[in-house]
């Protein structure tokens, strides 16, 4: 199926490209995200005449993005969690509760799905996590897992 774009999406192509998806990425993700349109005759003359404005929103996206990434890249963030005692967690920390944990102590809203840990976090220590903003500004944190104290 063609669509076409109407942001940038990594590995995928920039704006006002038309590119040929699977038809369930089509209908499922881009147009119902309003990532893309349907390449008709019609869309395809919207989209040029709309491509500049397409393409200041994404450059303010980015300029967000890199904003967020200044503040937070490299930073350190604890989390505490109930553990055995050979240091594995019950349960694992994931991008959701990274996503509030950033919320908590920054003030600042990352989608739980921009969050990629490296590897599961399933144990105590130190962890790297990709936090992909904008198809452009993609920066690292990380998440030291300590023990939680048992309440007797």
């Amino acid at each position: 199926m063609k669509v076409i774009l109407l942001e940038n999406i990594g590995k995928i192509g920039s704006i006002g490209e038309i590119i040929d998806v699977k038809r369930g990425y089509a209908r499922n993700y881009l147009i119902s995200q309003k990532k893309a349109l349907f390449a008709s005759k019609k869309n395809i003359e919207e989209v040029d005449k709309i491509k500049k404005e397409l393409g200041k929103k994404d450059l303010e996206r980015k300029k967000i993005a890199k904003e967020i990434s200044d503040k937070i890249q490299n930073k350190t963030y604890d989390i505490k969690k109930l553990s055995t005692e050979n240091k594995e967690l019950y349960g694992s920390v994931k991008p959701t509760e990274i996503s509030n944990l950033i919320m908590s102590k920054e003030n600042l809203e990352i989608k739980s799905s921009l969050i990629q840990p490296t590897k599961e976090i399933k144990s105590l220590g130190k962890f790297k996590v990709i936090v992909s903003l904008h198809t452009e500004v993609q920066f690292t944190i990380f998440i030291n897992v300590l023990p939680e104290e048992e309440k007797a």
